[in-house]
């Protein structure tokens, strides 16, 4: 594990800089002690943000394929149903064949296991220490709320992705959990169940919750009360409290109005958008985690890779009349021909883009579904038309519908509204369901035909790209609950913790 002292080299630029105005460096020349640290809020405010910086805006393993902490983000995206990855682009295609993330040698897996588990140890120091240190009452009840919250959301994105669903075996053993700093003598712990990390990430954010009421944060990387509702609905929903998930959500969306439908084709680039609930800003001196954008970005002329392209049954579900059927277009470049666009994601003019984390898109979903697993067909409903009546599309009619057709529609929304975020494997295993990718062909099993425009104006018929990898490497069917749907812990892991197993 890593030490406190390993957290010093953060402190040691970051006290004095703001995480979001500057570029983080993590290898200074003169480190300051450990006691100056852990002495007043002040300094422990500054590990925080240094913490989030590196979260954030960090290459994860030290490789441009793994930009801070939306490398899951993409992981997951690229392993669902709806991304038809361009495969001899760099950096995903053994993710997109399930190759990678169940393999625990992979370098991937380590880094990313290792940011996790830096960003807890942070937390934790901050946890320990904030009530004994010298400052502002309010700013180290505000401080400790933010470092509770953040140790639950990193929880629950292990929750999400090292085991299956909660609802398939609470007592499934997933990952160790670590509440206290640790340091290289540190004794390694053994995986704990889920239901033992949910029992953590609730209490912690019940904690958060409490400590930041009143809280008026001056930027949306912040924590604050609505986040943690976010984070609670979230939690709320993986565990099959439902009334609760809806309940939270409901809280979390409040002074987040959807945003105008014009501004959902303005690039996804904006943490100032009405509906972002927590996001991270990016600036050019400090952009590393907007290198996403290289990816997810189809449209722009900026973008290296490009690779995130969309199934076409995927915009075949969109109405005409919704705004997001207006971001499709059928790729006309040369060697891109056929691929279909999805421009929800472009970089800003100067090459960044600011980082998507919560919306209240997602809060009114999880409201719909919380309350359409409850059995209130009703109010899920509700929630769910007021999201498609602000795209643009028709709505559900709940009269005569069933509590199965009201969660099918609202898990289909939720792929048609948060494509490239991050829920699409995390939602496969939630809901344990297979990996669904089918080829785009007529009744006589040829590639259906498409309209492009090429760069020089002429419009020609080719045939449409679809998915190239349809099953699980050697030609197994992709299944619900399949192995091959979770992150291994690495084998780093397993060799510096011997009791990982016990």
């Amino acid at each position: 594990m890593k030490s406190i002292k390993s957290y010093i080299l953060i402190v040691a630029v970051a006290i004095g800089l703001s995480a979001c105005n500057k570029q983080l460096n993590t290898s200074p020349s003169n480190a300051v002690s450990e006691e100056i640290v852990l002495k007043t809020v002040a300094n422990l405010t500054a590990l925080s943000e240094g913490t989030w910086a590196s979260m954030m805006d960090d290459f994860y393993g030290g490789t441009f394929g793994n930009p801070g902490f939306k490398t899951i983000t993409l992981v997951s995206e690229a392993m669902g149903n709806d991304v038809a990855l361009i495969t001899t682009k760099y950096s995903f295609a053994p993710v997109y064949r399930f190759t990678q993330m169940s393999d625990k040698t992979q370098s991937r897996l380590n880094a990313i296991w290792n940011q996790l588990y830096k960003i807890i140890n942070s937390n934790n120091i901050i946890i320990a220490n904030v009530d004994n240190v010298s400052g502002d009452a309010t700013a180290k009840k505000v401080l400790k709320g933010q470092a509770l919250a953040l140790r639950a959301h990193t929880y629950l994105t292990i929750a999400s992705f090292y085991q299956f669903s909660y609802l398939k075996d609470s007592l499934a053993k997933t990952a160790p959990i670590y509440t206290t700093p640790t340091s290289d003598t540190t004794r390694g712990n053994p995986k704990a169940t889920l239901k033992d990390i949910y029992t953590l990430i609730f209490s912690d954010l019940l904690e958060a919750r409490g400590l930041l009421e009143g809280y008026q944060r001056t930027a949306k990387y912040k924590i604050n009360t609505n986040v943690v509702n976010g984070l609670l609905a979230r939690a709320y929903l993986n565990t099959g409290r439902w009334a609760a998930a809806a309940e939270a959500a409901n809280e979390a969306l409040k002074n987040y109005p959807l945003m105008p439908p014009a501004d959902y084709t303005k690039g996804f680039n904006d943490v100032n958008n009405s509906e972002w609930i927590w996001g991270h800003p990016e600036i050019p001196s400090q952009s590393d985690g907007s290198y996403s954008f290289h990816f997810l970005d189809v449209s722009s002329p900026s973008a290296y890779y490009y690779s995130f392209m969309a199934d076409p049954f995927f915009g075949d579900l969109f109405e005409h009349g919704d705004i997001r059927k207006t971001l499709f277009s059928w790729d006309g470049n040369p060697g891109r021909e056929g691929h279909l666009q999805y421009k929800k994601f472009k970089f800003r003019s100067d090459q960044t883009g600011d980082l998507v984390l919560m919306r209240s898109a997602e809060a009114y979903l999880i409201k719909a579904e919380g309350y359409a697993r409850d059995n209130n067909i009703t109010e899920g409903a509700a929630a769910l038309n007021t999201l498609r009546s602000a795209r643009g599309a028709s709505t559900f009619d709940p009269a005569g519908a069933t509590k199965e057709q009201l969660i099918e529609a609202i898990l289909i929304e939720r792929r048609k509204e948060l494509w490239g975020e991050g829920f699409a494997l995390a939602d496969i295993i939630r809901n344990q369901l297979p990996v669904v990718r089918k080829p785009y062909v007529d009744a006589g099993g040829n590639a259906i035909q498409v309209t492009i425009t090429t760069p020089d104006g002429t419009t020609k018929q080719v045939p449409a790209r679809y998915h190239t990898e349809r099953s699980f490497a050697g030609g197994a069917p992709f299944i619900a609950n399949s192995p091959n749907y979770i992150f291994a812990i690495p084998q780093s892991e397993e060799q510096n913790n011997p009791n990982l197993f016990n």
